[in-house]
């Protein structure tokens, strides 16, 4: 089977709820991110065969197929196609297994894998909430129902179940939070995003600040502390779960380019990593936030490697019990997880999170000489992609 190749990963810094990059329509902010990929890269846009680009939340400005929109606001000419997927968080993380797969199975050269989010413009959850309130019905049907009698799938409810699970006090999941601020802080500060971030037009949805560029993550608390952390109202009574120790609404856009042997000779490109593996699995739906566990356990044994053999990890930090009990279960080396931080810090740009952890991989990989990095997240759904790179 041929092989897939990563020749270009990059992101825009993330932005917060009604922030820096909330007066940015995600159809351009996502065509920007295109855009460097193709400057970066001196490709042929023309050579281009598909965009497939996640999205979470897909209605207002980002419905009618976002991917195929940012393509047509981007250099790209009208002959690439564009696809938008939702596999819930995943999403871009599934969108860059999909571009693999087209060119390990021979049938394209050249795919851009892509995320977009704004979450300040088209806020979570409308999918489904304001169909419910024209009346036109939910999304749980009677026969999920009915194998699930009683059950409100959230994912709110799983973080705290997981918790309980693993033994997680409110104290580890406040100090996990922290350190997620306190690496973020350093790898801003030491210049480590730099390679990744694609600086773009500073643009608040109301107008106010003056005109700047917008090239670091705007949700880091430079000056974070456990007691601050700590106050954060609980989101449920009696629970471990607040604000604070959960992902940030964030704005964002990533992209990542894959590429054949054929392509890399042909249009001169260098890789800069070797896609290893790709899985994806199901689990418990009700739990919902706990598949990276089992699914990391899969994938290792199908790619025969062990988590040692891994020189760093990107867990979501969609809450910070996921990679609390990825670690515990896994008996990974903590020192290795989200060495820039996580999403506690960086916010969660839901669809645009996969290709945007991915890109923080790459470059993580290549500042500290690793070789192995893995991938993975929960899903809404239950459910986790695992991908497995190596660094060439």
């Amino acid at each position: 089977m041929a092989e897939a190749f990563i020749v270009a990963a990059r992101r825009t810094a993330g932005g917060r709820r009604n922030g820096k990059l909330s007066g940015w329509h995600p159809v351009d902010l996502a065509a920007c991110v295109l855009d460097t990929l193709l400057d970066e890269t001196g490709i042929d846009p023309g050579a281009v065969e598909d965009v497939i680009m996640g999205c979470v939340s897909q209605a207002g400005e980002q419905s009618t197929n976002v991917a195929r929109n940012a393509v047509l606001a981007s250099k790209l000419p009208e002959s690439v196609p564009g696809t938008s997927l939702d596999r819930q968080c995943g999403s871009s993380q599934q969108a860059l297994h999909f571009a693999a797969q087209a060119v390990m199975s021979g049938t394209q050269d050249v795919v851009i894998a892509a995320g977009v989010e704004s979450m300040s413009r088209v806020p979570m959850f409308t999918p489904s909430e304001l169909p419910r309130k024209a009346g036109l019905g939910e999304y749980t049907s009677p026969r999920m129902l009915q194998r699930y009698p009683g059950v409100q799938f959230s994912q709110f409810t799983g973080a705290e179940m997981i918790a309980r699970k693993y033994g997680l006090t409110k104290r580890q999941l406040d100090e996990y939070a922290l350190e997620s601020h306190r690496r973020a802080a350093a790898a801003t500060r030491d210049g480590r995003f730099d390679e990744e971030i694609i600086p773009v037009e500073a643009r608040r949805s109301d107008g106010a600040g003056a005109a700047e560029m917008h090239k670091a993550d705007e949700g880091i608390r430079f000056d974070a502390t456990l007691e601050g952390i700590a106050g954060v109202k609980l989101l449920q009574e009696g629970g471990v779960i607040s604000a604070a120790n959960a992902s940030q609404i964030c704005d964002g856009a990533t992209a990542v380019m894959v590429v054949s042997e054929a392509a890399l000779k042909s249009h001169g490109l260098k890789p800069l990593a070797r896609v290893h593996h790709m899985s994806v699995m199901g689990h418990d739906p009700v739990v919902m936030l706990e598949a990276p566990i089992p699914a990391t356990e899969a994938a290792l044994r199908k790619a025969g490697m062990k988590i040692e053999d891994i020189d760093a990890y990107e867990v979501n930090e969609a809450f910070a019990p996921v990679p609390l009990a990825w670690l515990q279960v896994l008996g990974a080396d903590a020192a290795r997880l989200n060495v820039n931080g996580g999403a506690i810090a960086l916010g969660h740009p839901l669809g645009a999170s996969g290709t945007k952890l991915m890109t923080t991989l790459i470059h993580v990989l290549r500042q500290r000489g690793g070789r192995y990095g893995l991938q993975t997240m929960c899903e809404g759904g239950g459910m986790a992609n695992v991908s497995i790179i190596e660094r060439l």
